[in-house]
């Protein structure tokens, strides 16, 4: 059996995870949404809400910021359909000391376990991301840091993936499949 995995970019509020979650529904399977987000606010509480809100109540969820190939092992069998939102907030997580990353570990080492275990899922797979290399670069060593793992992270599941697709004011366009 050969892996489906889509990755679906955006920027900000394009309406990419509306269209990942169009997928899944589409897929006819039993979903896992895999939020990888930690609340630290309450306007971002708000915006995690609306998330919940509008996903349909037989899915089940899972919320993990930092290990996310180990939670994707877990998780991982036939049938099923499995999303992660996002792989934006997964690195923010790991290279902001305030997010309290893991001490046992390393983005460079869980980048690695996720893309090594990435082609050898089988379960449809479709993984959101924003794309960040369309303006100009940061001010900041953080936030060139930032944009340049995300383009990189980006860049390495695009060629894992069957299929990718940009979402711009809501609108699909295919890049790859």
């Amino acid at each position: 059996m050969t892996n489906n995995i889509t990755l679906v970019l955006g920027g900000a509020r394009s309406g990419k995870s509306s269209y990942a979650e169009k997928l899944a529904t589409e897929s006819g399977l039993p979903v896992t949404y895999i939020a990888t987000a930690q609340v630290f606010d309450d306007e971002f509480k708000t915006r995690v809400q609306h998330h919940k809100d509008r996903r349909p109540a037989s899915w089940t969820l899972v919320e993990e910021p930092h290990r996310l190939a180990q939670t994707l092992t877990r998780l991982a069998k036939a049938n099923h359909c499995l999303i992660v939102d996002c792989l934006t907030v997964w690195l923010a997580q790991w290279i902001c000391d305030d997010c309290s990353p893991p001490r046992d570990s390393s983005w460079q080492l869980e980048r690695e376990a996720f893309l090594t275990l990435l082609p050898t899922l089988t379960e449809t797979i479709i993984l959101v991301s924003n794309e960040v290399g369309m303006g100009i670069v940061p001010l900041g060593e953080i936030n060139r840091q930032f944009q340049d793992e995300q383009g990189r992270l980006n860049q390495a599941v695009a060629e894992i993936a069957n299929s990718a697709v940009f979402i711009a004011a809501g609108l699909p366009l295919k890049l790859k499949g």
